[in-house]
């Protein structure tokens, strides 16, 4: 074995990237080599859909080109391949960004305890958040349950500057130098999803961060609720990822004084308060956070799964949903006021549980983060934090003339309504010439709907009492 002294692991795993990368500042004290490693852990990229493994992938090319082709990666369960490695190059240290969710969390104690086992330790330094979840407290160290007061400790407690980091930060060692371990595997080949990924990687996340500062923040506040405009930065699906880091993000947005910054700051704050609700309650990835609806009944049998396969499959008969939901399907991705829309649908409509809906949301988007889509349906159900009043119903007719008011967003995606023209695309049974061939009625009547999912609700409310 080539000589280890000063030898460390790099495992990189929601951080993408070389910039802004606090765990190569920790690597590089501990000495100046290091082994950088990306482990395929079959937990994480089984459920994960195909959208979102060929994106990974795409990204550790990406990471790989950057390292010179010293990215060692490697499939198995981390808290066994992980200590092996760091055995077979003899390092005393292995360097990550924490983890906060449920499962990053049990697997990063397992590795921890085998590396421990074994005289070596695992350095946890920054996180996929700006402030890490845990650290933003009410005065009495409770968690916030409601999100504008975290906003305001958030932004009070403020973060760090970018770290300046890069490929040269540590001098990286070629994987050929281990001896043993595990078997070097490649990345894999993308996946035949058939839809519009975005490109992948840290230089196409800070090509597109910079595109988005330069030509479309100062309409933020206006255009993001716009789904028939380009009007949002796309950089969620690069978050995900830590192509690019948050705190990278709002460095570059303390120079902008606008209401569209602030927006945009707070939709930051938005995924950060959603992390940190999963860190307090891990429960909540899967049961409502409040559990007292639990109570509330749900449809079930042969009519709900009809009713799930059609809200699925993009033919509700109410456009905006369809084209939601076809925009899914073509582009792994969906415009976040149209998740909305789609998420009340399905909850307060068809009255099917907001499970079935993130599931199904997780296996589709390329964006698919964990803490955001479960915390974001569970704020549309009325189950959440700082959760929509349940009684809110969003109207799908009213909310597509809202916000696609010339139709532009339904007609790009439902090709059966293309030339409908104006608004009327989002009425298409009022058509003097009748609905157009090949769309489908509106499964259900959502004026009744909404009554009855408002008599459902009081089954929420006497629980409470």
């Amino acid at each position: 074995m080539a000589d280890s002294r000063g030898v460390s692991v790099v495992w990189f795993r929601r951080d993408l990237r070389l910039s802004d990368q606090p765990t190569l500042l920790a690597a590089a004290d501990a000495g100046p080599r290091a082994l950088a490693l990306f482990v395929l852990d079959p937990r994480l990229l089984d459920p994960s859909g195909p959208a979102r493994r060929t994106f990974l992938y795409g990204c550790l090319r990406g990471l790989d080109a950057a390292l010179g082709g010293k990215l060692l990666v490697v499939r198995g369960d981390p808290a066994d391949v992980v200590p092996r490695i760091a055995t077979a190059v003899g390092a005393a240290t292995v360097h990550i960004a924490a983890d906060f969710g449920p499962y990053g969390r049990e697997r990063d104690e397992a590795v921890e305890k085998a590396l421990t086992g074994d005289g070596r330790e695992l350095v946890r330094t920054g996180s996929p958040y700006a402030v890490a979840p845990g650290r933003v407290t009410k005065g009495d160290g409770d968690p916030f349950k409601i999100f504008t007061p975290f906003r305001r400790a958030w932004a009070d407690h403020g973060w760090r500057a970018p770290a300046g980091t890069g490929p040269g930060t540590v001098e990286w060692i070629d994987p050929v130098e281990t001896d043993g371990g595990p078997r070097a595997v490649r990345i894999p080949a993308d996946e035949k999803v058939g839809v519009e990924l975005p490109e992948p990687g840290e230089k196409a996340a800070l090509r597109r961060w910079r595109e988005f500062l330069d030509d479309a923040v100062d309409d933020y506040a206006d255009a993001r609720d716009r789904p028939d405009k380009p009007g949002t930065s796309r950089m969620s699906v690069y978050l995900k990822y830590g192509c690019i880091h948050p705190r990278t993000i709002l460095a570059d947005l303390a120079g902008e004084r606008s209401a569209s910054a602030d927006t945009y700051r707070t939709e930051i704050a938005w995924r950060e308060f959603h992390a940190d609700v999963l860190y307090q309650r891990p429960d909540s990835a899967r049961k409502n956070y409040d559990r007292s609806f639990d109570a509330l009944p749900v449809a079930s049998g042969r009519s709900a799964r009809e009713n799930f396969a059609a809200w699925k499959e993009g033919r509700t008969g109410f456009p905006i949903i369809d084209a939601g939901m076809w925009q899914l399907r073509e582009q792994a991705w969906m415009h976040n006021r149209v998740r909305m829309i789609v998420a009340s649908f399905l909850v307060k409509d068809l009255h099917l549980p907001w499970w079935w809906g993130a599931r199904h949301f997780m296996h589709l988007l390329v964006d698919g983060d964990l803490a955001s889509n479960q915390h974001g349906w569970q704020w549309t159900a009325g189950s959440g934090t700082d959760a929509s009043p349940y009684f809110r119903v969003f109207n799908p007719i009213t909310q597509g003339e809202r916000f696609d008011p010339g139709g532009d967003y339904v007609r790009r995606f439902v090709p059966e309504l293309a030339d409908v023209p104006g608004k009327q695309v989002h009425q298409p049974w009022k058509l003097q010439e009748g609905i157009p061939d090949g769309y489908p009625e509106p499964i259900v009547d959502h004026k009744v709907e909404r009554e009855e999912a408002l008599v459902r609700y009081e089954r929420v409310k006497a629980a409470r009492r």
